[in-house]
C-alpha cells in the first residue's frame, strides 16, 4: 500500500492557493509593507491577493496600469527591485503621483507559457530599504516562475472543464429558441463564480426584456408571439461572441454573460444587439453591469436588472410625454 502524503505537502494546482502561499512566504522572508499578486486587464491593474498591513487595499481594487510602477518594470524600462524609488527617476515620478506612499518597490511579471502577460507579483514599502534587497532577485524569479507554471496548469484544467460544462449546457436548452434556459445559466454561474474570483477575469452581465410581446400575443396570437421570441433569440445569438453565454431566462427575458468583456465592450455589445433586434422587427430594454470579484455574478446581475428597468421606465416616460404633446 502506497504511503499517504499529508495535504500540506501535496503540490497545488490551484492558482489562488499558490498565490496565497507565495505571498505568505515572501512576507515572512522579505518583509515589506505589502506584497500583492495583480492581474493586468487592458489598461487596468486589478489586485487579486495581498499580504502585509501597511496598505489597506482589498481584493478587487482596480488602478490604471499605465500609472503603476509595474508598468515600466514589465516593459524593462525600470529595474525589478528598487530599494529606494527616489534613485530611479521614472519610479520617483510615478510614486510622487501615486495614491500610496511608496519608497521601496519590488516587482516581477507573471507570464503564461505562450508569452502573454497575466499580471505581476509586487512588493511595496513606505520606507526605503537596504541595498541588500537587490539580493532577492533570484528568489523573485523562482517564485514568479512557480506562479506562471501553476497558472498554465490551472488555466488548462479550467479550459478542459469549461468544455465539458459547455457540452452539459447543450442539454439545458430552451425549446423555443434553442438557447440555454435559466437552469443552464444558473449552472454556468455556479461553476464559474469561483474561477472568475480566482483569476480576476473581466466579464459583464447584459439583460434584455422584450417590448410588445403581450401586444403581439393579444393581436396576432401566440404563434406570432413565439416567432417574435425566436427572432429575438436568433438576433442575439448572431450578436454575441463565441465565449459569451446567452440564455432565455423565461417569458420575454434574456441574459448574456459577456466573458472577458470590459464595460466599454459590454456597451458595444448592447449597441450591436439593439441594431440586430431592430433589423428583425423586435424591440426591448437593455441593462448591463461589470462583473466584480467583490459582488460576484449576483451583484452584477442585480445591477444589470436595475439598469434595464431604469431604461424601460425612461422609454415609457418618453413615450408618455410625446403622447401628451
Amino acid at each position: 500500500m502506497a504511503p499517504v502524503v499529508a495535504d500540506a505537502l501535496l503540490p497545488t494546482r490551484s492558482f489562488d492557493v499558490a498565490c496565497r502561499r507565495v505571498l505568505e512566504y515572501l512576507q515572512q522572508t522579505v518583509p515589506l509593507g505589502g506584497w500583492a499578486v495583480t492581474r493586468v486587464i487592458g489598461d487596468r491593474q486589478v489586485l487579486l491577493r495581498a499580504e502585509g498591513n501597511a496598505y489597506e487595499l482589498p481584493p478587487g481594487t482596480s488602478l490604471p496600469f499605465t500609472e503603476s510602477l509595474c508598468h515600466t518594470m514589465v516593459e524593462g524600462i525600470t529595474p525589478r527591485i528598487a530599494p529606494d524609488v527616489r534613485e530611479v527617476p521614472q519610479y520617483a515620478e510615478m510614486a510622487a503621483a501615486a495614491p500610496l506612499d511608496v519608497s521601496a518597490y519590488v516587482g516581477t511579471p507573471i507570464v503564461s507559457g505562450d508569452g502573454w502577460l497575466f499580471g505581476t507579483v509586487c512588493g511595496y514599502d513606505p520606507s526605503p530599504q537596504p541595498e541588500a534587497l537587490r539580493d532577492q532577485l533570484p528568489l523573485l524569479d523562482l517564485l514568479s516562475g512557480l506562479l506562471s507554471a501553476v497558472l498554465d496548469a490551472d488555466l488548462s484544467a479550467t479550459a478542459a472543464s469549461r468544455e465539458l460544462e459547455r457540452a452539459r449546457h447543450e442539454a439545458e436548452t430552451d425549446a423555443l429558441t434553442g438557447l440555454l434556459n435559466r437552469r443552464g445559466r444558473d449552472r454556468f454561474v455556479e461553476q464559474e463564480e469561483d474561477r472568475f474570483r480566482r483569476f480576476g477575469d473581466a466579464a459583464a452581465v447584459v439583460v434584455l426584456d422584450l417590448d410588445n410581446l403581450k401586444t403581439v400575443n393579444d393581436l396576432q396570437g401566440h404563434d406570432a408571439g413565439d416567432e417574435y421570441i425566436r427572432r429575438a433569440g436568433a438576433s442575439l445569438a448572431a450578436t454575441v461572441r463565441r465565449d459569451d453565454v446567452l440564455a432565455r431566462l423565461g417569458g420575454d427575458e434574456f441574459g448574456i454573460i459577456a466573458v472577458g468583456a470590459t464595460p466599454d465592450e459590454a456597451a458595444e455589445l448592447v449597441g450591436r444587439a439593439e441594431r440586430a433586434l431592430a433589423e428583425a422587427g423586435v424591440s426591448g430594454s437593455f441593462g448591463h453591469a461589470p462583473y466584480s470579484i467583490v459582488t460576484g455574478f449576483p451583484g452584477a446581475w442585480k445591477a444589470a436588472d436595475e439598469a434595464m428597468y431604469a431604461q424601460k421606465r425612461a422609454r415609457r416616460a418618453g413615450l408618455s410625454g410625446t403622447a401628451g404633446r
